[in-house]
């Protein structure tokens, strides 16, 4: 183990390796502060589970747009520079809100305020998360390519250990802390990650892009940017053609010709917007080729149906396991540390015996389990694990747990195939659509539980049609399979 740590830092610099972890870190340690934010929801804002997971849905969006952010961070350097500046101005935003709302407590009681600054902060949190992702991808394929599946152990390592560290303690602090103490709490974390962006040294773009321009202008590029940068510059020419011919049919307006020729000439600054725009027409036409490969566009299809034709009604679960089965804060922080341990669980499983699985099996068996684990939250508020003896508690940890496993082998497959296709130049573009086909699923997921919940008038001290909505759930959670025609016949989790 030390041998390896050695290797890494060798391979890629201690302070990389310290901000990757740090970030990755902080990400899984959010639970920490949400699990407080759901409970401000809940108790403070009064809010129906209906209003609260609109509110949260509105909240995540920020993590359903993340090609933007890829594609600003690959095509427009700050200062000469992709990465750094950006993950600076990511973790100022991720920084902001948290102190705002535990000092301002009219900030906390608004709930338009609330959500505004809960969104700024997702906002900042997924903006990073694309350009640690990117920076990843950078440093493998230039430094150590050897080192791709331990880079990225590490980044979900850390992960791990934050949401785990983060799930304990929020219960604890939840149990023992004002909640505005324990948003001020949290702001130490993204506090010390903007501090340590300015350990790693980042090399200027400027070079290597005047290089790949030069490139570009003399050569045919394999991936068909060329034609685009020629019908650009025949444009130009014709354009240029055109004043020419102006100029000489107008005899006595030559101050005004001389004038229009002058603004012709490109400034610096021009120069740079028009280089920045042909990168962000480069990447974007990148991207949709990579998107419109069948291989990637029917997988990512059938995923986003996944997630919008099952209703989420995970918010309606979390008030009635507090509102009527009494459980506090500590034990179900407890329970998100067993989901997390699941997730890792199911990860583990996934590399050591599905992998070499047929992909379109992986998923039938994952919803297959799903809707059996749903099954147990029917038993749960029907209240007939009491009637065998079994406890509350040990039905929501263990369906916790169970049901983070059973995702995970959805996701695995299709993380893998995302950093197969990433093409260089828009690694954190491509990666990070792939990432937002999921967080808007999920997102629009949301929004359809929450539908759901306010057609069924479920609603704080009123969860009598509860059971029906999970029931419905449980039906929905069958849909995707009727589209697994989407996925590949032939392809498995490695192969994909």
């Amino acid at each position: 183990m030390i041998e390896w740590v050695k290797q890494m830092k060798k391979a890629f610099g201690a302070s990389f390796l310290w901000l990757i972890c740090l970030i990755y870190f902080t990400q899984g340690f959010r639970s920490f502060v949400w699990t407080a934010v759901s409970y401000q929801l809940k108790d403070n804002l009064k809010l129906s589970p209906s209003a609260s997971q609109f509110v949260s849905s509105i909240a995540f969006f920020p993590w359903s747009i993340k090609p933007l952010y890829g594609i600003l961070s690959d095509c427009i350097p700050i200062k000469g520079r992709k990465r750094i500046p950006y993950l600076v101005i990511a973790t100022f935003l991720s920084l902001v809100p948290w102190p705002m709302l535990g000092i301002d407590s009219n900030l906390r009681s608004s709930q338009w305020h609330f959500t505004v600054l809960l969104t700024v902060q997702n906002l900042g949190s997924a903006m990073a998360d694309v350009v640690v992702d990117a920076m990843i991808a950078e440093a493998v394929r230039s430094e150590r390519a050897s080192f791709a599946g331990d880079l990225q152990s590490l980044s979900w390592f850390s992960m791990a250990v934050g949401g785990i560290w983060g799930s304990l303690l929020g219960g604890y602090a939840l149990t023992n802390l004002q909640i505005d103490k324990i948003f001020l709490l949290f702001s130490v974390l993204p506090a010390i990650q903007l501090l340590s962006c300015g350990l790693v040294e980042e090399n200027s773009a400027d070079s290597k892009v005047s290089h790949e321009s030069a490139y570009s202008s003399n050569s045919h590029p394999m991936n068909g940017n060329g034609d685009v940068l020629d019908k650009d510059n025949i444009l130009l020419k014709k354009s240029s053609a055109s004043v020419t011919r102006r100029k000489k049919s107008q005899k006595n307006g030559n101050k005004r010709a001389s004038m229009r020729t002058k603004s012709l000439i490109p400034e610096k600054g021009d120069y740079l917007v028009s280089r920045w725009f042909h990168s962000l027409k480069t990447a974007t036409y990148s991207l949709l080729r990579a998107f419109r490969q069948p291989v990637i566009l029917r997988p990512m299809a059938w995923f986003f149906l996944a997630h919008i034709t099952v209703p989420n009604l995970s918010t309606v679960m979390f008030y009635y396991q507090t509102e009527v089965l009494n459980l506090d804060a500590s034990f179900l922080g407890t329970a998100r540390v067993v989901g997390w341990l699941g997730l890792m669980l199911g990860t583990f499983m996934y590399n050591r015996y599905l992998k070499t699985m047929k992909l379109r099996k992986i998923l039938l068996l994952a919803h297959v389990g799903l809707s059996l684990l749903t099954l147990l939250d029917i038993i749960l508020v029907s209240r007939v694990n009491l009637a065998y003896g079994v406890s509350d508690r040990i039905m929501v940890v263990w369906g916790s747990a169970l049901a983070d496993a059973v995702n995970q082998f959805k996701f695995m497959p299709f993380l893998i195939l995302s950093g197969q296709l990433c093409p260089p130049g828009i690694e954190g573009t491509l990666f990070a659509l792939f990432m937002s086909i999921n967080n808007l699923g999920s997102t629009l997921g949301s929004f359809v539980g929450a539908g759901l919940a306010s057609i069924l008038n479920l609603s704080s001290g009123s969860f009598d049609n509860l059971g029906l909505g999970i029931a419905i759930q449980v039906v929905c959670t069958y849909i995707p399979i009727a589209f697994l025609f989407l996925i590949p016949k032939e392809a498995t989790g490695i192969s994909a």
